[in-house]
């Protein structure tokens, strides 16, 4: 047996290091003794897919290789052109089902609007023999039964995915533009002998734009009747992405509007309606307390609770190991895992697909590609109401830990104003957290531990928390800066003078009570220092539990340690002595016995004091 000094030489790394990988299993077969490890003669250095330079190693990818579907959501497109990941068994698992109408909630960017065109594609009627483009797909070798469903049937197929406006005005505009093309995609219904000459006025109205709002939410009604009667057959509706413009109106403060305008336009399509033969809507929410389906029976659900479809949005395991050995990059597998994976729909482990082409396309380069392909309001609401307690899980979460929440799929976007607790509910629909662990509950929730799926959305809480904190005025772009420099150039001096610029503009802005200062204190660090610093909070250590520690990742960093202390009313003099009681407690309490058993030598202890918006800090 070898210990970690002996290893941390043969290896090239530090001792902390080694004492690291031991601590996280990372090295098969150690034992612990003591406080010593004891690793095995023949044990292995973890292998972590990078070059020795500390960059990653970019392959390209070749020419005779299909270039990766960045950004394509056209069926025929992607599955000839471009790497298609097989999802045509989707058809299979509706058609065995046959329910009415269905509604996929699923997070953004999760190939909801690639799919709804495959149907679109795989039932539309069309002048082109389309059978070509699924004859080499997995639904084809289903059978018979499966291929005679193939283009027999009209389609209505609208994505709302891009109705982001800041008015009501212009998201109508915007509606009424999308039903004028498609609309036009349907001209033979212009000179059909089996309208009425009334119908073919409203059709010709839509197309010119020359309609109201309540001509507007009749229009998916009216059309399903004019295809009804044109093919003898009633049409298929797809609705992509419906509740985008609900969120936009959420924000944008036309969400009375949008939700009335909703309720009558989907009434219209799927509630009684004897013209439509199956529907399909997607969305993140489920919005049914909005009764934006009211009185639609007919209606079912598939969320991420769900095993129906748990496979056919993202990517499986199977899949993503199949597509990096297509791209000769198989040992890039526990880093993408690491980065990309951890969602679980029902009961399927699930890749974010938009971060797993990205990041195969660019060289197998870990960054959060899915975060940064627009807003996160959702995530920015919850900040905007998130109690002390919401504060508290959130710091958790980042560090790893599970919280027990309860999940109810029936939120809408106003309950967070109402109850701050159904921030966990919309952080998991939409695609910021995941449930290990579920129990179904009489009412229809679920009694949750939740956790974040990886890496990649640990990123994002930690980018959206600063910038919370940045818009509040609780610290400054100068502040973060500050701090991420002196803790880059070890200046000590220069590092205490900002954490108490810090902690000066953050009591300016929370309560003076010590509950709103902490928890602001601890998301504000985490969002600074988190590339740094491994950060805990209220643990055990030495003969006590110290309020904020900060576990340098390497070995050119100080850990810190602070203790914080607070009374009401302290003159200047008073506030120094409760700091200096605070650093005094750091050592009495010996609160920095476990980094020191970690071989961390250079400790920073920090005794903060605070009363009212005064912050007193001092170190040693």
């Amino acid at each position: 047996m070898k210990t970690c000094k002996q290893l941390a030489i043969e290896w090239g790394l530090s001792e902390r290091t080694v004492n690291d990988l031991c601590k996280k299993g990372k090295i098969d077969g150690v034992i612990k003794v003591g406080r010593m490890w004891q690793i095995p003669d023949n044990a292995e250095k973890p292998f972590d897919g990078r070059v020795s330079s500390g960059k990653y190693a970019k392959k390209a990818i070749s020419k005779e290789m299909k270039p990766l579907p960045i950004g394509i959501s056209d069926y025929i497109r992607a599955q000839a052109d471009y790497y298609y990941v097989d999802k045509t068994l989707l058809i299979k698992e509706f058609l065995d089902q046959k329910p009415l109408v269905s509604l996929f909630t699923r997070p953004r960017r999760f190939g909801k609007t690639l799919n709804m065109d495959m149907l679109r594609v795989f039932f539309e009627i069309s002048e082109e023999d389309t059978s070509k483009y699924f004859t080499d797909k997995a639904i084809w070798r289903c059978g018979e039964e499966y291929r005679n469903h193939q283009g027999k049937y009209p389609v209505v197929f609208l994505t709302f995915k891009d109705v982001k406006f800041d008015s009501w005005e212009a998201t109508l505009d915007k509606i009424r533009d999308l039903l004028q093309e498609e609309f036009g995609r349907h001209q033979e219904l212009a000179n059909s002998d089996r309208l009425a000459d009334y119908e073919k006025t409203y059709f010709t109205k839509i197309i010119y734009g020359d309609v109201s709002e309540v001509d507007l939410t009749a229009s998916l009604a009216k059309l399903s009747g004019m295809l009804t009667k044109h093919y003898g057959k009633a049409p298929i509706i797809i609705i992509d992405e419906y509740d985008t413009p609900i969120q936009e109106g959420y924000s944008k403060d036309f969400y009375d509007e949008i939700i009335g305008f909703m309720r009558n336009f989907f009434s219209g399509a799927f509630k009684d309606n004897k013209n439509l033969t199956y529907g399909f809507l997607t969305g993140i929410l489920r919005i049914a307390q909005e009764s934006i389906f009211s009185g639609l029976n007919n209606l079912t659900v598939n969320s991420v609770m769900d095993d129906e479809y748990d496979q056919f949005f993202g990517f499986t395991a199977s899949e993503v190991r199949e597509m990096l050995e297509y791209y000769r990059v198989p040992d890039k597998e526990t880093e993408l895992k690491d980065w990309y994976d951890g969602y679980l729909f029902g009961g399927t482990e699930i890749y974010n697909p938009w971060s797993v082409i990205n990041y195969i396309s660019k060289g197998c380069i870990p960054q959060a590609y899915w975060v940064n392909t627009g807003k996160n309001e959702i995530l920015e609401d919850v900040l905007k109401v998130a109690t002390d307690d919401i504060t508290e899980r959130l710091h958790s979460l980042l560090q790893g830990e599970r919280v027990i929440a309860r999940i109810d799929q029936n939120v809408v976007y106003r309950s967070l104003s109402e109850d701050p607790a159904n921030v966990y509910s919309l952080l998991l629909v939409a695609g910021y957290l995941k449930t290990p662990e579920k129990q179904l509950q009489a009412d229809g929730s679920y009694l949750c531990k939740v956790s974040i799926p990886n890496r990649e959305i640990a990123a994002v809480y930690k980018s959206e928390i600063l910038s919370h904190l940045l818009q509040i005025g609780a610290i400054t772009r100068t502040t973060a800066n500050k701090i991420a420099e002196s803790l880059y150039a070890n200046d000590y001096k220069k590092l205490q003078k900002a954490i108490a610029e810090y902690m000066d503009k953050s009591i300016s802005f929370y309560d003076a009570g010590a509950e709103g200062f902490y928890h602001g204190l601890i998301l504000g660090l985490i969002a600074l220092m988190d590339n740094q610093y491994k950060i805990k909070s209220n643990r055990e250590s030495g003969d006590g539990r110290y309020d904020i520690c900060l576990i340098p990742r390497e070995n050119r960093y100080p850990g810190i340690i602070m203790e914080l202390k607070w009374e009401k009313d302290l003159n200047d003099e008073k506030l120094s002595d409760l700091a200096d009681d605070a650093l005094i407690q750091i050592d009495e309490k010996r609160y920095n016995a476990e980094m020191r058993e970690d071989g961390i030598q250079d400790i920073l202890k920090f005794g903060i004091a605070f009363s009212g918006k005064k912050v007193n800090v001092k170190t040693k």
